[in-house]
């Protein structure tokens, strides 16, 4: 009897790896992994949850960890270079049929794909989108919503030269990923990328322009000073406060910025395709995620079932509220767009145009070098052409 007891509470335990940044809350998570567990009692998931900005250090450092390190872990749409260098996430090719593929949004495949491997399954498809209060512009005179970045300024002074906040505008420009996220959805507004003839150049029109008119909207006074200090959180609270007319920030802010319980503007809040340098042009980046199997992982079948569970369609249309799905099907389904329709309708447009941070796997020591420079032109320590140069040079000589 005893050893009947014994087999039986003994469960295949995995560790996975998770942020507690944007897209779904750890509370969601946790529920998901529940609702999983009990439908698989013989695989128990230790979860772990870090900050965005420790995911990747902790992902690396936990490669010689054996059958103490990750078997699931949350990567984003810029490590799979690095990653398949350093070979850190086993190829999933064969798991996912060629069927099931057709079902995902290519922008959400092509995030866990790199030179022919499959790192592992899209999960979250995101990108930034441009929100207003329309109680603001209202009161402001302003009719409709902005069709260009230029209009956006114009009618944040209009909003600040009526009093009716002090700084309309609030971004994540923190020396982090989230800057380089802020940055590329302008460059990507302003019709610009990060290559040119193959080569990294940041040095382009519409990288200069992006970075003037970040620069331009502190020195009128329309951004938010801090900005230069805040990760995504910040902007939300500060734009769920009543603390500005206009926020750049990822899918998971509409709903909690349109909730009662945590948000001072709910029901004044408005959503659309971040703008670009004429109407009708959107600029969007791509900040997807996946979720892989390291390539130590001592139970890769029970960490591939946890994957699919958790990245299948009924799974992701039941939490659609903070991130949306990666399948097409999801979008003809009523009870994903309920109250979210306008946010459905943003994404159509921005999910299309999605920009893509430089795929390198020096990718890291890339974007360190490209905080730092934006962050020096920010504090009026560089002029947007000095530090985008440094930034070139130092492209040159990545692998």
């Amino acid at each position: 009897m005893l050893a009947v007891c014994t087999s039986a509470t003994a469960a295949t335990q995995i560790n996975a790896l998770f942020m507690t940044q944007a897209a779904y809350s750890e509370n969601d998570i946790r529920a998901m992994t529940s609702d999983f567990q009990k439908q698989h009692p013989d695989i128990h998931v230790n979860l772990e949850f870090v900050p965005y900005e420790a995911l990747h250090d902790k992902i690396v450092a936990a490669r010689g960890a054996g059958t103490n390190g990750y078997d699931v872990v949350l990567f984003d749409a810029i490590w799979p270079a690095e990653f398949t260098r350093f070979n850190l996430l086993q190829d999933v090719s064969t798991r996912i049929p060629d069927a099931e593929r057709e079902k995902i949004f290519p922008g959400a495949m092509n995030t866990v794909v790199y030179k022919g491997k499959t790192l592992g399954m899209p999960w979250i498809l995101d990108t930034k989108y441009l929100y207003y209060n329309k109680a603001m512009l209202s009161k402001a005179g302003i009719t409709q919503p902005p069709a260009t970045w230029q209009q956006v300024m114009d009618d944040a002074k209009i909003i600040k030269d009526k009093g009716i906040v002090k700084y309309p505008l609030v971004w994540s420009w923190s020396q982090s990923e989230a800057l380089v996220c802020d940055y590329t959805t302008l460059v990507s507004g302003f019709g610009g990328s990060f290559y040119h003839n193959d080569k990294l150049d940041f040095s382009s029109p519409a990288s200069l322009a992006a970075l003037k008119l970040m620069k331009s909207s502190l020195d009128e006074g329309l951004t938010n000073p801090a900005s230069r200090e805040y990760l995504e959180e910040d902007v939300r609270k500060a734009f769920s406060n009543g603390d500005a007319a206009f926020a750049l920030n990822w899918t998971y802010m509409y709903n909690m910025a349109n909730d009662p319980k945590q948000s001072k503007v709910a029901g004044d809040v408005a959503i659309m395709p971040a703008p670009g340098d004429a109407p009708g042009k959107a600029g969007a980046v791509n900040g997807s995620m996946g979720l892989g199997i390291t390539q130590g992982s001592q139970h890769p079948e029970q960490a591939w079932q946890f994957i699919s569970y958790i990245t299948s369609q009924p799974v992701q249309d039941k939490y659609a509220k903070l991130s949306l799905p990666i399948w097409k099907a999801s979008y003809t389904d009523p009870a994903v767009a309920q109250g979210q329709e306008s946010l459905i309708k943003a994404a159509d447009t921005s999910l299309n145009v999605m920009l893509s941070r430089p795929e390198t796997a020096d990718y890291s020591r890339l974007s360190n070098t490209l905080q730092q420079q934006l962050q020096a032109v920010l504090q009026g320590k560089a002029t947007p052409q000095d530090a985008m140069k440094a930034v070139d040079k130092s492209a040159a000589r990545l692998r």
